[in-house]
């Protein structure tokens, strides 16, 4: 019996590094979702370590270390990265700030503390005991002011970073940088001021009109949608201008 050769398939390699290509940019993707909160976390830790051990430091005793922290952080990153591709987590995207914030925390944190007893029953699990007997091992021998004390900094420290990044997600990306470490005169900080309120109003008059009636001229929301955008227009210019750029530019 004779083997005929395979045909080759010139257009293999191609797919092969079109498949890798792609498996790279969506693990670059998510290594950028998860280094936010990993880099928050593990700062915050460390600090929460670090107080706790010096109050500690007369009884000549240590509550944690810098590996604990750093896996802690590791831990929580990889929590946040899960929790954000939950379409729950978006539910109040569109209402006032105080909401999503405070649901996103309670989200996280209830996340986090899912995942820190799925890890406690790994390890369970792992010293040869029964999964079955978990149960009893959480209300006999774990240790809950331990978890309950590091759930209330958890909560305060998603609180903090839930904060920050809807205040980012609302100016822009890299805008919050901006105002924090840039140095500007006072008419460009009092044009910043206006263009934030001039985008608040044009969200709420995307809200309240659609969008057959901004494609009618001759409706009032088109009318005012034109005056938004033309004073928007007029602060970028005078930014531009207060930036010792030729107003063209």
């Amino acid at each position: 019996m004779t083997m005929k050769p395979l045909p080759y398939d010139g257009d293999r390699p191609a797919i092969f590094a079109g498949i890798a290509r792609r498996s790279g940019a969506r693990l670059l993707h998510e290594v950028r979702e998860a280094l936010p909160p990993t880099i928050f976390f593990f700062v915050g830790f460390n600090l929460i370590v670090l107080t706790t051990n010096l109050l500690v430091a007369q009884y000549l005793i240590a509550v944690g270390n810098l590996m604990l922290a750093t896996l802690g952080a590791l831990l929580v990153g990889k929590s946040v990265l899960v929790a954000n591709k939950i379409p729950l987590v978006k539910l109040y995207d569109r209402a006032p700030l105080i909401q999503p914030i405070l649901f996103k925390t309670c989200f996280y944190w209830v996340v986090v503390a899912f995942v820190r007893l799925l890890e406690r029953l790994v390890h369970f699990v792992a010293d040869g005991n029964a999964p079955a007997d978990f149960f009893s091992y959480l209300a006999t021998t774990f240790s809950w002011r331990h978890f309950v004390a590091v759930s209330l900094w958890l909560f305060v420290l998603f609180l903090v970073y839930v904060t920050a990044s809807e205040f980012s997600q609302l100016f822009g990306r890299g805008e919050v940088r901006r105002l924090l470490f840039t140095r500007r005169p006072s008419d460009l900080q009092l044009n910043r001021r206006q263009r934030g309120r001039e985008l608040m109003g044009l969200s709420r008059l995307a809200d309240a009109h659609s969008a057959d009636e901004f494609r009618d001229p001759t409706s009032v929301a088109h009318r005012e949608l034109v005056e938004i955008l033309g004073r928007l227009a007029r602060q970028g210019t005078g930014t531009g201008t207060a930036r010792g750029l030729p107003e063209g530019a």
